[in-house]
């Protein structure tokens, strides 16, 4: 097993260094274009998510990004110590958003429910929100032997 971990502030503008640094740590399972576009697009939903619904854009949080490859399997998990997630049940449902004046689509836990094999949230409000998500990498090595 091989694994990472990387913590930043909760800036907008650090969530396409959270995309590339998962993306840069899973090439060493030589992963198809398509399945590192749907790693990327799930950690971009939910860095976005912990910023925006976490810490209400608020740059003095922290999100953690943990990653494992395990054989073929990717682990990534995604924390904030934000605000936490009232409903989570709804929260969960596509196009629903608690910022609908940001005119966002509400679509981030459908999006990563459809990209990955597994995804599993637990909030509490006041205490933050963390996302573990699950991915078979089919490598393109196995294809060839």
């Amino acid at each position: 097993m091989n694994f990472m971990k990387l913590q930043f502030a909760s800036r907008s503008e650090n969530e396409a260094f959270a995309r590339v640094a998962v993306a840069a740590f899973v090439a060493q399972l030589d992963p198809t274009m398509e399945e590192l576009t749907d790693i990327k697009t799930v950690i971009s939903e939910a860095v976005t998510n912990a910023i925006i619904h976490g810490y209400d854009n608020r740059p003095d949080g922290i999100v953690t990004i943990e990653a494992e490859l395990d054989g073929e399997d990717l682990y990534v998990t995604v924390s904030d110590e934000g605000t936490g997630i009232e409903d989570l049940e709804l929260a969960r449902q596509p196009l629903f958003t608690s910022k609908p004046e940001l005119e966002r689509s509400g679509m981030g836990f459908t999006i990563m429910e459809n990209f990955m094999d597994d995804v599993q949230v637990t909030s509490r409000p006041g205490e933050g929100t963390r996302i573990r998500m699950k991915k078979r990498i089919a490598s393109k090595k196995a294809l060839y032997n």
